[in-house]
């Protein structure tokens, strides 16, 4: 294997982990990977055409996740005050307890970091910025 080949491969079987720990944590709370995303995302009252873009999903999706979210106290939908034509959603005292819970039961970044030393954390977190294309934070 080539160099380039190794780390395609860890970052394939990273990505898989870390996808199968999320389907767990969210199952652990009744949630669908997709409700446990959205809700962790509206930490803040936030419009569903943008939620939609961010996560580059069809608005009908992000309607349906709602809707789920919703039916269990979960989230709100409420008039834009700035376009009252749109919905802006926020999260209940009640899925803030929930994402918080899914937060901390959703330990596979802080379990894997908690692995390399400080110093092997800025360098992960330096080239994974590189990686994306990002500047470093």
């Amino acid at each position: 294997m080539s160099a380039s080949t190794d780390a395609e491969r860890a970052m394939f079987d990273f990505v898989d982990a870390y996808d199968r720990a999320y389907e767990i944590a969210a199952a652990q709370h009744e949630m669908s990977v997709a409700q446990a995303c959205v809700l962790g995302r509206i930490s803040s009252p936030r419009g569903m055409r943008e939620l939609a873009d961010e996560l580059e999903c069809d608005a009908s999706n992000i309607t349906q996740i709602v809707g789920r979210l919703e039916a269990r106290g979960l989230v709100e939908r409420h008039a834009n005050p700035d376009d009252r034509r749109s919905r802006l959603l926020i999260r209940t005292p009640s899925g803030d307890s929930l994402n918080a819970a899914f937060e901390q039961s959703f330990a596979f970044a802080r379990t894997a970091a908690s692995r390399l030393s400080a110093d092997e954390q800025s360098q992960l977190a330096q080239l994974l910025h590189k990686a994306l294309g990002r500047a470093s934070a």
